[in-house]
């Protein structure tokens, strides 16, 4: 079963960010049909904010007041771009494309009649896709909720269009990217929309301590709710799929006492068994069961069996390592979050932001955690064939993401695409980072080891900047 196994995929690659992982290797070396792509989301590549009906979603309302780095407004531009950025994917050779609708381009203010313009540009894009031999994969919702509303009929209402005017060309349906990211970040932390928190995180309006569980038990039904309206009315004809993504990180104990090991199998729990054992069991771990008591809402019968099953497949967001210790002390707090529910201090190593076209340590990442993916697909491999099965259900890796994009939490101070888009040019020009020529010879098969990793800089002239670029 894909979701079963989509876990196993998680947790291998935990495994491997502190392991030794394949050092030479090419596509060819993965399963036939293994995807590789590269992704965007709507808000963040678009563009166009006032245009041919558009109206705000909350990441607009959020971004104009000041709270982040810049606006989407303009972003990379790809509403009017979007053929020449199709044309640079298949340059570089991706097998598909996973990008996200903006509910309120399609459904201006979030109900009633769809925009025409809005209906258009998405059929183009996806043909655009289609006649370069590009899988469309396409998320219904990536944090841009229309700013008129929120509520789950309207969710399945907007979903009920897309599969009708989209899913006989989309195969892979993704509802919503990163609930439990986006449920702290905006109902425990207060710093991402709708900037809803309490006391416990210094806001005036908001409870931490309920409203981040209250969100994400919301989003698993209104997920559950698409899905059955997916399988119900169009999955037998479009033969496509529905699933979920969740946001992780690779976990280690910070240190070698069982206290941290112990509590970093909590951290999982609270992480991504918040999300992901309510759609393989139907019901939240124990452990959260245990912390958060009565302020965890609870699945009636029907709920469970609806929400049980109710993913063809998991989407694992996975950014990076985090080391995990025990802090037991923070159940004694009279008033708790999640981060104290979870009872563990979590710490990273920081990355510098500034970057050049000649990103050789994105090289490096790219080839190691590549290599831990083909690790994670030989290991299950040979788990399942020496248990009597057919094989791995792994069935793909993108890339965040195709283009320097809009950076939710970070405007344009951060840059991880695979092209950078010069912002002092009228027209936004794309030039290939070393990354981008690394990517695209490992998907057109050629056989990559870390030598040739060094060879491929040395031998790397892209255009010069009189400064480095965020």
């Amino acid at each position: 079963m894909m979701l079963r196994l989509s876990f196993l995929l998680m947790y291998l690659l935990n495994l491997a960010t502190s392991a030794l992982t394949a050092v030479e290797y090419s596509k060819n070396d993965f399963p036939p049909g293994f995807l590789f792509g590269a992704s965007t989301s709507a808000y963040q590549v678009e563009g166009a904010a006032n245009e041919d009906g558009r109206t705000p979603s909350i990441w607009d309302t959020f971004a104009h007041a000041g709270n982040v780095h810049g606006t989407g407004d303009i972003a990379c531009d790809g509403y009017h771009k979007y053929k020449e950025d199709v044309k640079l994917m298949a340059d570089t050779g991706l097998d598909a494309y996973r990008f996200s609708i903006s509910w309120s381009r399609l459904i201006p203010n979030g109900r009633g009649p769809v925009n025409p313009k809005g209906l258009q540009y998405y059929n183009n894009l996806i043909n655009e896709l289609i006649s370069y031999g590009i899988q469309p994969h396409v998320t219904l919702h990536h944090f841009d909720l229309p700013q008129a509303l929120e509520d789950e009929k309207d969710f399945t209402a907007y979903a009920d269009v897309c599969f009708r005017q989209f899913g006989d060309r989309v195969s892979y349906w993704t509802t919503v990217n990163e609930p439990n990211a986006f449920a702290n970040l905006g109902y425990d932390y207060g710093i991402a929309p709708p900037q809803r928190c309490s006391s416990i995180n210094h806001c005036s309006r908001g409870n931490s301590s309920t409203e981040p569980y209250i969100t994400v038990h919301h989003v698993l039904l209104a997920h559950a709710s698409v899905a059955r309206l997916y399988r119900k009315k169009y999955q037998d004809k479009q033969r496509g799929y529905i699933g979920v993504n969740i946001f992780a990180f690779g976990l280690l104990p910070l240190t070698n006492s069982t206290e941290d090991a112990i509590a970093t199998q909590r951290y999982y729990d609270f992480l991504i068994g918040w999300m992901a054992n309510p759609l393989v069991y139907g019901d939240y771990p124990k452990i959260m069961k245990q912390n958060v008591g009565s302020r965890l809402p609870a699945f009636s019968d029907r709920e469970s069996k609806q929400v049980k099953g109710s993913a063809d497949f998991l989407g694992v967001i996975n950014y990076y390592i985090v080391y995990v210790k025990d802090n037991p002390s923070s159940l004694n707090k009279k008033l708790r979050d999640w981060n104290a529910d979870s009872a563990t201090e979590i710490f990273c190593q920081n990355t510098p932001r500034r970057s050049s076209l000649k990103d050789i340590s994105r090289v490096k990442y790219l080839h190691a955690y590549i290599g831990s993916v083909l690790d994670a697909v030989s290991v299950c491999f040979l788990f399942l064939k020496k248990n009597g099965r057919n094989g791995s259900n792994i069935r793909g890796y993108f890339m965040w993401s195709f283009l320097d994009v809009f950076e939710l939490m970070d405007g344009y101070e951060s840059s991880y695409g695979l092209y950078y888009v010069d912002r002092d040019d009228p027209d936004l020009k794309r030039y290939p980072k070393l990354s981008a020529h690394w990517y695209s010879q490992f998907l057109k098969g050629r056989s990559l080891s870390s030598d040739e990793d060094f060879a491929l800089e040395k031998n790397f002239s892209g255009p010069s900047y009189g400064h480095d670029y965020q």
